[in-house]
C-alpha cells in the first residue's frame, strides 16, 4: 500500500472511499513483491499495480466488491494449466492479495492516514497489517515510526493497537521497526497473544524509507546520462564538483542537489548510509585518491570508479601508497559498469546502472537466455495458506503448496 502513498494519501484527505489490493507473499515467478499495491475508488478510478496486468483485472473487481459488501478478503492468484484464459500468473508464479476496504466509518481509516501521510511527505514509516488468522481481526493495522514509537492517527477513537492483546501489539512493532531499519517488507508469524500463544497470525510488515542516494562525482557528460538514469532508478541524486563553471543546474536539470566542492571534503561531511551508491567518474588523480580513500572505508552500499584499465592500476598503485588496504580495495569497483560494449554517454549510464542493480539484487550480469537462474529474486519465505476470511478463502487457478517455488 506504500507503494502508491501520495495518491492514496490524496484519497483520504478528499474524503474518498476505497479498496486496496495489496500483495501479501509471492512463490516462484512473479513479477512484483509484497506491498505492491493497487486501490480502487467507489467512481472505479484505479491506481497502482499488483501483476504488472495479467490478474489486475480480477482483482479490481474485487476492489469493487470489497467496496460494496465491506469485506476483507485473502485471495491466491496461481498460473492455470487448464485454462489458459482464466485469471492467473501466465509467468507460472502465485501470489496471495489482500483486499481491504478503507471507507470513512472503519476504525482503521485513521491508522492508514497516519502512515500514509509520513510517506507521502518523505518520512520513514512503518505498516503492519494481520493478513492471515482470526476474521475478526483481518485489515487490523498499526504504524510504526523509525523511533520505535507506535500507534494510530488522530481522532477516531482507535489509538493504533490490533485488539487482540497488548503484548501483541508491542511484539509486532518491535519486529516491524527492524523491517523498516533495514527497509525491508515481509511477513511475520506470531501468536494472537504476542508469542506462540493464541491463535496463529500472519502480519504483512510495509516499510517505505526516503530514497536511497547516488553521488556522483564529477561533472561530466557521462555524469549527466547517469543522473537521468538514476532518477529513473528511484535514487536521490546529487552531483559534486569542484569547478563551479561545469557543475550548474544547466547542465544537470534533472539532479536533485548540485554541490560545488572538493569531492572528498563533501563526502566527509555528508550523510551516507549502507543503500547509498558512490559513482566516481572525474578519473583524475587529484579528486579521486582523496575520495576513493574515504569512499573505500564508509559503510556504502556500492563504489565505483572511471577510467581506463591503465587509470585503475595507476590508480590501485597511488591508492595503496596512501594506505588503502586490499581488503578496502575489493570494495572498488573499477572500471566502473558491466561489459555492455558501451560508446555514448547514455549507453554508459545504463552499464553503471546494470552494475549497481545486479550488486543491490545479486543478479550475475549474465544474458538471462539459456540461463538457469531464477529471473525474480528476493522470494520471501510465504505464509501459510489462510483458512478463514470473512468466510471463505477463494483461489484462482491451480494452486501449489504455500512456500513451493515454481
Amino acid at each position: 500500500m506504500l507503494d502508491i502513498a501520495e495518491e492514496l494519501h490524496r484519497w483520504v484527505e478528499q474524503g474518498r472511499d476505497f479498496a486496496v489490493a495489496t500483495v501479501v507473499a509471492v512463490g516462484g515467478s512473479a513479477p512484483r513483491r509484497p506491498g505492491a499495491a493497487l486501490a480502487v475508488d467507489t467512481d472505479g478510478t484505479a491506481i497502482g499495480s499488483v501483476s504488472g496486468g495479467c490478474v489486475e483485472s480480477a482483482v479490481y473487481e474485487l476492489c469493487r466488491q470489497a467496496l460494496t459488501d465491506g469485506d476483507t478478503v485473502l485471495e491466491r492468484f496461481a498460473h492455470s494449466d487448464e485454462d489458459a484464459f482464466a485469471a492467473g500468473l501466465t509467468c507460472g508464479g502465485v501470489i496471495d492479495i489482500l483486499v481491504t476496504p478503507v471507507r470513512a466509518a472503519d476504525p482503521a481509516r485513521p491508522v492508514l492516514r497516519t502512515a500514509l501521510a509520513a510517506v507521502a511527505h518523505g518520512r520513514a514509516a512503518g505498516l503492519a497489517r494481520i493478513v492471515a488468522g482470526p476474521a475478526h481481526l483481518l485489515g487490523r493495522a498499526l504504524v510504526v515510526r523509525p523511533d520505535g514509537g507506535y500507534g494510530g492517527g488522530p481522532g477516531g477513537g482507535y489509538d493504533g493497537g490490533f485488539g487482540a492483546h497488548p503484548e501483541l501489539d508491542r511484539t509486532v512493532a518491535a519486529e516491524a521497526a527492524a523491517f523498516l531499519d533495514a527497509g525491508r517488507t515481509g511477513t511475520l508469524e506470531i501468536g494472537e497473544q504476542g508469542s506462540r500463544c493464541g491463535a496463529p497470525l500472519t502480519v504483512l510488515v510495509e516499510s517505505s524509507v526516503p530514497p536511497p542516494r547516488m553521488i556522483v562525482f564529477g561533472a561530466i557528460d557521462f555524469a549527466s546520462a547517469l543522473v537521468r538514469v538514476g532518477k529513473f532508478l528511484g535514487y536521490h541524486v546529487t552531483l559534486c564538483d569542484a569547478r563551479p563553471v561545469f557543475a550548474t543546474s544547466t547542465r544537470f536539470p534533472e539532479a536533485d542537489e548540485i554541490v560545488v566542492e572538493w569531492p572528498h571534503t563533501y563526502l566527509e561531511r555528508t550523510d551516507v548510509d549502507a543503500r547509498t551508491v558512490l559513482c566516481v567518474l572525474t578519473h583524475d588523480a587529484r579528486f579521486d585518491v582523496p575520495l576513493l580513500r574515504l569512499a573505500l572505508r564508509l559503510p556504502v552500499a556500492y563504489v565505483g570508479a572511471m577510467g581506463s584499465r591503465r587509470t585503475h592500476l595507476d590508480r590501485h598503485r597511488r591508492l595503496r601508497e596512501v594506505g588503502v588496504t586490499e581488503g578496502e580495495l575489493a570494495r572498488l569497483r573499477s572500471p566502473i559498469g558491466l561489459d555492455l560494449g558501451a560508446r555514448t554517454p547514455e549507453e554508459t549510464a545504463l552499464s553503471i546502472a546494470s552494475e549497481i542493480v545486479a550488486d543491490r539484487r545479486g543478479g550475475s550480469g549474465l544474458p538471462l537466455t539459456g540461463a538457469h537462474t531464477p529471473i525474480h529474486r528476493e522470494t520471501p519465505a510465504r505464509p501459510t495458506a489462510p483458512t478463514r476470511t470473512t468466510g471463505s478463502t477463494r483461489t484462482t487457478g491451480s494452486t501449489r503448496p504455500i512456500g513451493s517455488v515454481a
